[in-house]
């Protein structure tokens, strides 16, 4: 038998003792990520959405942004984060952390402290409503916005991170529940589906599809996409809630997609418009990170590659089928990226997680045809849920306060409108 030595010894019987501590590398990289989630939506998302709109509406796309940011937060720490993951009900969570009681510096959330886990989860919550802002950009109150979000997070988007992510009824079925490491149901999914119900109710702005509507300032817009795709580390490898292998292979493969979603949709767009533009190129890389959220902790590089080809092409498509096809002015293009995004990633995690697939196999030893069914019916319910829900809201706030400015304030803007400012001196 081979001997052990007096510090094994002393190191086996205070385990116990150990396993009460926080790890400080995962506790440092979950608050290093907490703070790059947060990047993504203030400036990121922010000066992304404002170059898309016309110069007009950049104050309000900004303000909401910034607005959303604050309220969200206080949402999330009064009831949100409560409802989410404490309570073992199918559909929704408990109280037990209400107005966050009971946490404390020493309460743990496996390996890093919960306060770590709450705020990380808060720039979530933070991010996902600020999405839909893009549905209804150029034409939406501000007093209605607010409401409807504050809403839409608490009876949309926190079921849904509890049917996923706290223990409720998409994490029971099959063998493994429904597969979503980053977000691509909680967060793309919600977010896509609220944001084209926004815009069908909400009707198309003044002058759609006649009157062309370019961004205003590009550079704005790509300067917020670099912050995205920077951000995004936090947002996927962050979810790992560790430091180690799982963390550095969901960055891996985050990067991957992006690259390839961009320079997909640029192509695309060189062979059927005849020149690739910044805004394509930027489009895509949002289609690619979006697609790989729910398959990041799961697949290999090689399936990363793939994902985030068919993120680029169909996202593509996507985008001018609802904008050329069908007509609705789904402002930035928020369902036929994010959502699409988001379904298609999702579906395409029951295929490239499973590790039987020799180059392009993934870190999961699942059933495919069974996991896709799984990943399917987790689809399904989100959509439906969400859209009927988020259209109840709309109908609500637009009989308390009206959704949308009327048309001579349009005409106007909506920064001197609703915040009596400007973007620039003209």
């Amino acid at each position: 038998m081979k001997r052990v030595g007096f510090g094994a010894l002393l190191l086996l019987t205070s385990m116990p003792a150990l396993a009460e501590t926080p790890d400080s590398g995962d506790t440092a990289w979950i608050l290093t990520s907490t703070a790059l989630v947060l990047f993504m939506t203030i400036p990121g998302l922010a000066l992304f959405y404002g170059g898309l709109v016309r110069n007009k509406n950049v104050l309000s796309v900004l303000m909401q942004c910034f607005a959303l940011t604050c309220l969200m937060s206080l949402l999330w720490f009064a009831v949100g984060y409560s409802l989410a993951f404490t309570g073992d009900g199918a559909f929704i969570g408990g109280f037990d952390r209400v107005l966050l009681a009971g946490l404390t510096q020493e309460s743990l959330r496996d390996s890093i402290p919960e306060s770590a886990f709450a705020l990380f989860q808060m720039t979530f919550a933070i991010i996902t409503p600020a999405l839909i802002v893009g549905g209804f950009a150029e034409r939406m109150r501000f007093s209605a916005m607010l409401i409807f979000s504050s809403l839409w997070l608490l009876l949309v988007y926190v079921p849904v991170c509890h049917w996923v992510w706290g223990g409720g009824w998409l994490s029971q079925l099959g063998d493994r529940g429904v597969m979503d490491f980053a977000g691509g149901v909680v967060v793309h999914i919600t977010a896509g589906v609220a944001a084209i119900v926004a815009a069908l109710t909400l009707g198309a702005r003044r002058g759609f599809p006649q009157q062309p509507m370019p961004p205003h300032n590009m550079p704005l817009t790509i300067t917020g996409a670099g912050m995205l795709w920077v951000g995004w580390f936090g947002f996927n490898g962050g979810s790992a809630l560790t430091a180690g292998g799982d963390a550095a292979m969901a960055m891996l493969v985050t990067h991957l997609s992006a690259a390839a979603g961009a320079f997909t949709w640029l192509v695309a767009e060189w062979v059927r418009f005849d020149k690739p533009s910044a805004l394509g190129a930027v489009t895509g890389m949002v289609a690619g990170l979006g697609t790989i959220t729910p398959a990041s902790g799961y697949v290999g590089p090689a399936g990363a590659l793939v994902i985030g080809i068919l993120a680029g092409l169909i996202c593509f498509m996507a985008t001018n089928y609802v904008k050329r096809s069908l007509k609705i002015d789904d402002s930035l293009d928020v369902f036929p990226v994010h959502g699409v995004g988001g379904i298609l990633g999702t579906l395409l995690t029951g295929i490239f997680a499973s590790n039987a697939l020799g180059l392009f196999s993934g870190q999961e030893a699942i059933a495919i045809g069974d996991q896709l069914g799984v990943q399917a019916i987790g689809v399904v319910a989100t959509i439906g849920y969400t859209a009927i829900v988020s259209w109840g809201l709309l109908k609500l706030t637009n009989g308390l306060v009206g959704n949308r400015v009327a048309d001579e304030e349009e005409v106007e803007g909506l920064d001197l409108v609703l915040h009596n400012e400007r973007a620039y001196d003209v």
